[in-house]
Order: C-alpha cells, then structure tokens, then sequence
C-alpha cells in the first residue's frame, strides 16, 4: 500500500510516498481502506520535533515509534477481526487514531473499542457528510467538545473562543452555540466573515480590537490555539469565571464521536475545510499547514468520494 513515510527529522521535504505492507487486523481490530485524513499541527510538529520532546515520545535521533502521521480519518471498513463485532465490512466510519498516527496511508488498522484509548476512537461516518469533510471532524470536534465540557459551560452564559478559526475553534463556537452560550470568536481580519458563518454572536477582530477592553465579560474562556497568555486570560473573566486551554488537558469519553456525528446530521456542526491536497502532495500540505494560516482544516485525499 501507498503511505507518507518519515524517517527523520525535518522540513516538510523529509516526508515522501513509499510502497509499505499493508496491516492485517488483530481480533479486536477492523481494517479500514482511508478514503481521507487530516494534516494538522500535530503532524508538522511531530515531523519537525518541535516542540523538542517529541523526541522523547518517537525516538531521540530519527522517528522511530511513528514514521506514519496523520491522527484522524474517514474510509470504509474492508475487513474485520475474529472478535471486531461492531462493525461490518462495508461500513463508513471516521476516527482519530490516538497515539499511533498512521492515518496518512491507503490503510489503518483500528481498535473497535467504543471507548477512548490511547489507540483511539471509532464510530460511524456521518451520513450526510464527504469523506473529507468526516475525516476532520475526530480530532478537533472532540477537543472542543472535551474542553467545553471541562469549562461547564451553561446556557446563556457568555463564552470566548481565542483563535476560533482554527480547527478547535472552528469547532468550539458551534459547539458553544447549540449549548446555548453567547460566543464570542477572536480572530484575525481575513476570518471575521467565517466565524460569524458559524454562528458566533460577536467577532473580536484582534489585529484591530483591543481584547483587554472586554475585561470581566466572560464566564468562560476557551483558548483554542494555546497562545493568549494566563494573564491575559484571567482578565477576561466575570468573577467566578472559567478558563480552559488546548495547551492543558481533557478527557474523551465513550460515545463522544457519536455526539458529534448526531450533531452533524442535525445540521447543528460541520467541519470548515480550507484546502484539500491528494496524498502525492502530502509535503505541500505541510508546508501549507506549517505556515499556520490555514482555516478550520486542511484534509489528504486518498480515494475520490466517487470512487
């Protein structure tokens, strides 16, 4: 099979298209052929090592545990294991692929599990979505989601998402909308009109807004990209208020994909995709992501939703 290989660190040009083995699934596994994937930050950062204690997860001096990237996916079970009962060949599914990457080939092995392991998680595609559209749902919905939950976010409390046109953001402030929070996004000057699309109640341009005059508006604060400064952060806050970061932690639960898949056929969530590459233009789909410009996410084709 076809798959974006990495075998040391470095700029995009490291990864290339190589012939591998295509896996076989152990019992508790399916076999799923990846119509699409995502590019994301974690990918470019893992690739690059930086920041450098990636090196202690994939090995000190070239990748070692993970030298396939790509951390969630959309395509069509093939085959299952012995003991895989929840799904059937055939079966349209989307997942994040945990710790293991490996979603930037033609086929990934998946534990069936329902719940959120460091393997991952799995569920049914969304019926009324692409494959590219599916595939960049797993990792940014579920982290929004999970933060939002964490923050206790309330009906007709005021929320701020920091970076909301990013993929978490993207995803917080329609998440934030159908808990019934008034949101606010900020952003930068050329993504005002996206995130107003998406339902947010105001739109914090940051390059000409001064975000420090909202002082004490907010019961929560969602920093989606890791980057509005603790301080900053508590500034906003009503007293009594909630801060939540991507650069801290929250837990997925069992049954959070299926959530974001009954929010997606309600027509209550969908993925922003700002750019599509095909597999062959994997290091051009870094670089594009790299850059840090992209909006919402950016997705790797490997079978055309025709084909």
């Amino acid at each position: 099979m076809k798959a974006a290989v990495y075998e040391r660190y470095g700029p995009p040009e490291v990864v290339r298209i190589e012939e591998v083995p295509k896996p076989t699934p152990a019992d508790d596994e399916i076999l799923v052929r990846v119509h699409a994937a995502s590019v994301a930050a974690g990918d470019w950062r893992m690739r690059k090592a930086d920041p450098v204690l990636a090196r202690l997860f994939n090995g000190l001096f070239r990748p070692k545990k993970v030298q396939i990237l790509g951390f969630e996916l959309a395509g069509v079970v093939e085959a299952t294991g012995r003991d895989a009962t929840r799904f059937s060949p055939g079966d349209e599914v989307f997942a994040f692929t945990g710790f293991g990457f490996g979603a930037h080939a033609e086929y990934r092995c998946l534990k069936e599990g329902g719940k959120p392991t460091k393997h991952g998680l799995v569920a049914r595609k969304p019926t009324s979505t692409s494959f590219v559209e599916a595939a960049t749902i797993p990792v940014g919905g579920t982290t929004a989601q999970a933060f939002l939950r964490r923050s206790g976010l309330r009906a007709g409390e005021r929320l701020l998402v920091y970076g909301a046109s990013g993929s978490v953001g993207t995803f917080a402030v329609q998440l934030g909308k159908h808990l019934g929070a008034h949101v606010t996004g900020v952003c930068s000057t050329g993504n005002v009109g996206l995130v107003e699309s998406l339902g947010a109640d105001e739109v914090i341009d940051y390059t000409r807004d001064d975000l420090a005059a909202r002082a004490r508006a907010f019961d929560v604060v969602f920093d989606a990209v890791g980057k509005l400064k603790a301080g900053a952060q508590k500034a906003l806050l009503k007293k009594g208020g909630r801060r939540v970061s991507v650069s801290g932690s929250a837990s997925l639960e069992e049954g959070d994909l299926d959530a974001l898949r009954g929010l997606v056929e309600a027509g209550a969530l969908r993925s922003v995709v700002d750019r599509t590459f095909p597999l062959e233009e994997i290091v051009e789909a870094h670089r594009y992501v790299e850059a840090g410009h992209k909006k919402g996410n950016v997705a790797v084709v490997l079978v055309g939703d025709g084909d």
